[in-house]
């Protein structure tokens, strides 16, 4: 097998990319808080955490993104997405909110889901190696991955449609690529560009290099394959910009530096915050208290109760984080609370917003009607039923006469006739 190919662009279009992007390459450099535009209005909603690289960006990454302000509009963004588990958690919730701001805008992003680096585990924010998952296994979790990743896309544009023009969000495998190398000709081709002193350096390293485990060279490796991957879009996508979680910023400098050694372009990263739990601790699978987002690990009902449950301090950052409503709604919901503080209107509208997101209209019901019964506010022959589940009983949900009284909220009555017991 030839080695991977490693062409090198000059400024300017190049030939044979595909029609996702369509993207003419221009230096990239670092955000401040003072841009404009798409990234001044995510900085406002503390959306986007940090930037990369750190050379003067006050103009040209902010031009990249604003329609009418450039001439090569409009970008391709990616965030990556290991398929460790066989459901995204809320945790991955800020990176796809990230995609989807930029889809808004016109933008075309890519979901890419890593098959290939799943195998090897991401040491990032990790104090000991991931049990090894096999390929089998892997190639699973992956399509379930991908099934949910198209489906909050489609929820994305059927309950969140704002009327503009929106960029493509494509599902890729990085498996694709990957499955085609040869290893000795992948490090041959690859290996030579990168430092070791440099991937030494990256704190996910030293971390793990400090601790009583260590770290094993599956693992290292990962920040090139992952580096790799960046290329490879960058090469045949147009993609200019990685998108990942706070921890990934080692990860991300790695496929910046690779790019940028053989092409001579700047690419960028924008990383965003990770959700923690109200101990610190980084909301996943790993840290085992992961809220999911696929309705048979985590029910609507479940996932509308986590954030209808969050805190008066917490709630404004996370319909600015974990929603699209518009800043001086977020606003005016607020004031709501501070004169009506028992009715949690605010929690309300996020578990709302997020839940429909996941799991669209029919599952923002279903828990809705979850949470009444819950809450007794249903009730049968003048007995409250506060679970779900409850199983309706002859002689006391269903009376001898065929009739049950039900009663939902405080002025919904109702008989109800039951034809066949």
């Amino acid at each position: 097998m030839a080695a991977p190919m490693l062409r090198v662009f000059s400024r300017g279009w190049w030939s044979g990319a595909p029609s996702l992007s369509g993207v003419l390459p221009l230096g990239l450099r670092k955000a401040h808080s003072d841009v404009r535009g798409l990234l001044a209005a995510q900085n406002a909603r503390g959306l986007f955490k940090d930037f990369f690289p750190e050379r003067g960006t006050k103009i040209e990454l902010p031009e990249l993104f604003d329609r009418g302000t450039s001439g090569n509009f409009p970008q391709t963004i990616y965030c990556g997405f290991d398929p460790t588990a066989d459901s995204l958690h809320v945790g991955h919730l800020l990176a796809l909110l990230g995609l989807f701001h930029f889809q808004r805008a016109g933008h075309n992003v890519i979901a890419l889901v890593g098959s290939a680096t799943a195998r090897l585990g991401d040491p990032s924010g990790r104090t000991k190696e991931r049990v090894a998952l096999d390929a089998e296994r892997v190639k699973g979790n992956a399509r379930a991955l991908r099934r949910g990743l198209e489906a909050l896309a489609a929820n994305h544009r059927q309950f969140f449609n704002d009327g503009r023009s929106w960029g493509s969000f494509t599902v890729l495998d990085n498996s694709a690529w990957y499955q085609k190398q040869h290893l000795v000709d992948f490090l041959a081709a690859v290996g030579g560009h990168f430092r070791m002193g440099t991937l030494l350096s990256r704190l996910s390293v030293q971390t793990r290099l400090k601790s009583p485990e260590g770290m094993s060279l599956t693992e290292f490796f990962y920040q090139v394959l992952q580096a790799y991957d960046f290329y490879h879009l960058f090469q045949r996508y147009g993609c200019r910009v990685q998108l990942g979680g706070s921890d990934q910023m080692g990860n991300i400098m790695s496929g910046y530096e690779f790019i940028n050694k053989l092409t001579g372009e700047d690419v960028f990263g924008i990383t965003v915050p990770l959700i923690t739990s109200t101990t610190g601790a980084k909301l996943g699978k790993s840290a085992g208290n992961a809220v999911w987002l696929n309705r048979d690990k985590t029910s609507p009902f479940e996932l509308y109760q986590f954030f209808v449950r969050q805190q008066d301090d917490s709630v404004e950052r996370y319909l600015k984080l974990f929603t699209f409503l518009p800043l001086p709604e977020i606003d005016h919901l607020m004031q709501l609370h501070i004169k009506e503080p028992e009715k949690r209107l605010p929690q309300k509208r996020l578990a709302a917003e997020v839940t429909k997101l996941v799991h669209g209209q029919e599952g923002l019901d279903s828990a809705k009607r979850y949470r009444m019964i819950t809450e007794g506010g249903v009730s049968i022959n003048h007995r409250q039923v506060t679970n779900p589940e409850s199983v309706l009983v002859v002689g006391q949900h269903i009376l001898k006469n065929g009739l049950s009284l039900l009663k939902i909220g405080k002025r919904n009555f109702y008989i109800i006739k039951w034809l066949q017991l």
